[in-house]
């Protein structure tokens, strides 16, 4: 049954209140046709002075007010707080080198996870690398160090499937809230381990928004394709993961992107959108900041995201998240893909 029941939802006359002059599709670039570096619009730390500030200090107030959500992200481990200096004694090897031992020091730290999640016992199921592009800084923010560590932590979809949250039934955002924290230990960790081999590491975790806009990082990684949800969709694991990240000078191999069929998918389907109680899916691609792609409303979507302690609606209904199925729908648009492409092809004189 769809939970869009009121299509669209209207907010409450507190959130209301809340919302500032300027639009968020205006503050994120909606219709713009020029590139230009993205802002910060939510989950800073600091709210002061931010334009949608208000809105991020009434969720934060939100959270805080359950006990459950106040364990979860005020309280569990998130790896080491405060990293040491970076060796003064740096070690060699070849980018070839660093790149093995930074996805198996990633894909090996081990944490408590119960018997039934993917990847039961390991902290992370997916690491990619990718330069660091200029175009995913955030306004006011200097680009630092050459590369990224990206790291994604999947979801239980049992219970990721029990969004909408509410203060009685917390357990879909608290699924959410485990994976940022896992995803925060691996980065943690995995910084500071970088920093011992005598190089710069700065690790990024969510919630909380860092200088970098992970989500086009990942799809240059090898993560997968942006989805008409906004968020990405993977060939495994659909759009059921969390990101993390490492911003670092040690010498590393990027991968490479891996497109098979998604956003095809997208364009045909609209269950996230008929899905989506606010009704902030937009069905057709628009041009953000000079680019044509898909798009969230943020003005319908995050007075619905607060009142319902984070929603994640649309990466549950999300037909790649629901387990084993992924792979198949990537190898069945993958082959639409390459049937088309070579039916479209100049045929060659013998």
């Amino acid at each position: 049954m769809s939970r869009n029941k009121q299509s669209p939802w209207t907010p409450s006359a507190e959130h209301t209140a809340l919302l500032p002059e300027i639009s968020g599709r205006s503050f994120n670039g909606w219709n713009e046709s020029e590139a230009r570096r993205p802002r910060q619009i939510f989950w800073l730390r600091k709210s002061e002075g931010h334009p949608f500030g208000r809105l991020l200090d009434a969720v934060k107030l939100r959270f805080s007010s359950v006990q459950a959500y106040t364990d979860v992200y005020a309280h569990a481990d998130r790896g080491p707080g405060k990293l040491p200096d970076s060796s003064p004694n740096r070690r060699h090897a070849s980018a070839d080198s660093w790149t093995r031992q930074v996805k198996d020091f990633a894909l090996s730290r081990l944490g408590a996870r119960p018997p039934g999640y993917p990847g039961a016992g390991s902290e992370a199921e997916l690491v990619g690398i990718s330069a660091i592009r200029p175009e995913w800084v955030y306004e006011g923010f200097e680009r630092c160090l050459p590369n990224l560590i990206i790291v994604g932590n999947v979801m239980d979809h049992a219970r990721l499937s029990r969004v909408p949250s509410s203060a009685d039934d917390p357990e879909g955002q608290l699924e959410v809230c485990d994976q940022y924290n896992r995803g925060a230990r691996v980065v943690n960790w995995l910084a500071h381990w970088i920093r011992a081999q005598g190089y710069a590491a700065t690790p990024h975790a969510g919630p909380w928004v860092g200088s970098l806009n992970l989500l086009p990082a990942a799809i240059a990684c090898g993560f997968g394709e942006l989805g008409k949800h906004g968020s990405l969709i993977n060939r495994q694991y659909g759009s059921s993961f969390r990101l993390a990240a490492v911003e670092t000078d040690l010498p590393l191999i990027p991968d490479a992107p891996d497109a098979f069929g998604a956003d095809d998918f997208c364009a045909g389907c609209q269950v996230c959108a008929n899905e989506c109680p606010p009704d902030a899916i937009l069905r057709e691609k628009l041009m953000v900041r000079g680019t044509v792609k898909w798009a969230v409303d943020f003005d319908r979507c995050i007075p619905y995201f607060n009142e319902t302690y984070g929603c994640g609606i649309c990466i549950a209904v999300c037909p790649w998240s629901t387990p084993g199925r992924a792979p198949k729908l990537a190898e069945r648009f993958a082959r639409r893909a390459r049937e088309k492409q070579a039916a479209s092809a100049p045929e060659v004189a013998a």
